[in-house]
């Protein structure tokens, strides 16, 4: 259980904070780019809920605290040599993977197939979701960048993969279902 009595404690104050094994690194490390670029996408996710109805809404309540269990795989080396049996690192696992997939194939099979690229947009929660699935890239390529350099829960990487699908795909849904998908029209301005 986390207790937070108290919010600041000054030990970053010279630059560094502490990975869920207690290392300490640089604000910058690619470790923490990592987990905090899932952070921020968390926080799109919540403003993503203030326009949505009741089962997207599940859902991705249900993905933010996906992304929480994903940061905590982040912040703690998959190497870890003092990985404790009783209290084990939390790592992502296959089964979150299969419900985005599952729920990918659900939403796929209410639209229409796709005639052309679509621009980020059409209804509030629409443009929301496109701006997720944005930040859901960005946190795969942090993530990847940093598996180049360090272990990493290659779950972690493929739920990240997934995650950016399964938002083009609901923001398809709440474009009334694909109708009012803005589409690309390649040279228009020209």
């Amino acid at each position: 259980m986390v207790v937070l009595n108290k919010i600041y404690t000054r030990s970053g104050d010279d630059g560094t904070t502490a990975l869920g094994n207690g290392d300490r690194v640089a604000k910058d490390a690619a470790r923490v780019e990592a987990y905090g670029t899932v952070d921020e996408l968390n926080a799109f996710v919540g403003v993503a809920r203030l326009k949505s109805r009741k089962e997207t809404d599940v859902a991705l309540a249900r993905i933010q605290n996906d992304l929480f269990d994903l940061g905590a795989d982040l912040c703690r080396p998959d190497n870890d040599a003092d990985q404790d049996a009783e209290s084990p690192p939390l790592r992502m696992v296959q089964q979150q993977i299969d419900r985005l997939e599952q729920e990918i194939d659900i939403m796929t099979g209410q639209l229409e197939p796709l005639r052309s690229f679509i621009l980020p947009g059409g209804k509030k929660l629409a443009a929301r979701l496109h701006v997720c699935r944005t930040v859901a890239r960005r946190a795969e390529r942090l993530t990847v960048r940093l598996a180049e350099a360090e272990t990493v829960n290659i779950t972690a990487i493929l739920y990240l993969n997934r995650l950016s699908d399964w938002f083009f795909v609901a923001a398809r849904m709440a474009n009334n279902g694909g109708k009012d998908d803005v589409l690309w029209v390649p040279g228009a301005n020209r």
